[in-house]
């Protein structure tokens, strides 16, 4: 992560966050077609390449600390940071997180979506629908004087409340024209603990939601996070912005 200090950003600023954040929400909507049986994951990362070129901006995962593809694809049991593969094949009844960070004009634009891959099995649709509603509770928190506890307070609550854990390894960040920046935002937590909210204040809340242990194993690829128990694993993802009234997510297709 950066530096402990947290920048507040400008209205000037977070209107570059916001042209960047529906970017990659109409990237992520774009993808979307492209998620059935029998397309590779490789297939999904090179559309998206070349749509974001297209567009004017670049991909920041692409050579981010070596990382080699230009989105992250996560399937089944993979936790998050799934390098796209050619022989990684979707198949019927799979999940797939799909994150996408588009930077445009210079500002980082990061969401993601667990899509359904055909019919998967009520258990995997669940976790899903737990985890989307996990990351809409997480955002109902944010207004200037909460705490960053208050966030992942209301996401363990409701995902342990049905059965399922939150993951400790990988939280939120703050994000500007920095990919990742303070502050942390754990999807974990007790209320009224960690750093004030204040307005100008621009993070990522990207709950990652397992069936089974919240353990975590990275591959000897230093990239691949995978549940320990291989159980599944779904996570969804918005930036926000903290505003004088409450809260604004910068990641919503125009």
């Amino acid at each position: 992560m950066g530096s402990e200090r947290i920048t507040l950003l400008s209205s000037r600023e977070i209107d570059k966050m916001r042209q960047a954040g529906h970017l990659a929400a109409e990237l992520l909507e774009y993808l979307a077609p492209m998620v059935k049986p029998g397309v590779s994951t490789l297939e999904i990362n090179d559309e998206a390449e070349r749509w974001t070129q297209a567009k004017g901006a670049r991909s920041a995962p692409l050579g981010y600390h070596g990382f080699p593809k230009s989105i992250c694809t996560s399937v089944n049991e993979v936790i998050c940071h799934g390098i796209p593969n050619a022989k990684e094949i979707l198949q019927d009844g799979d999940i797939i997180n799909i994150d996408v960070t588009p930077i445009l004009n210079g500002y980082h634009g990061d969401c993601s979506r667990t899509f359904l891959v055909g019919n998967p099995s009520p258990d995997a649709k669940r976790l899903v629908e737990v985890t989307e509603k996990c990351l809409h509770l997480g955002i109902a928190e944010v207004k200037p004087g909460a705490r960053i506890g208050d966030i992942g307070a209301a996401i363990q609550e409701y995902a342990e409340a049905q059965g399922f854990s939150v993951v400790r390894d990988f939280v939120g960040h703050g994000i500007s024209h920095v990919f990742h920046t303070a502050p942390q935002v754990p999807h974990y937590g007790v209320r009224g603990k960690g750093k004030k909210l204040k307005p100008g204040m621009v993070f990522t809340i990207e709950p990652m939601i397992n069936e089974g242990t919240h353990e975590a194993v990275v591959l000897e690829d230093g990239w691949t996070a995978l549940t320990v128990d291989r159980k599944l694993s779904a996570q969804f993802e918005h930036t926000i912005a903290v505003t004088k009234d409450g809260v604004e997510i910068l990641t919503l297709k125009n």
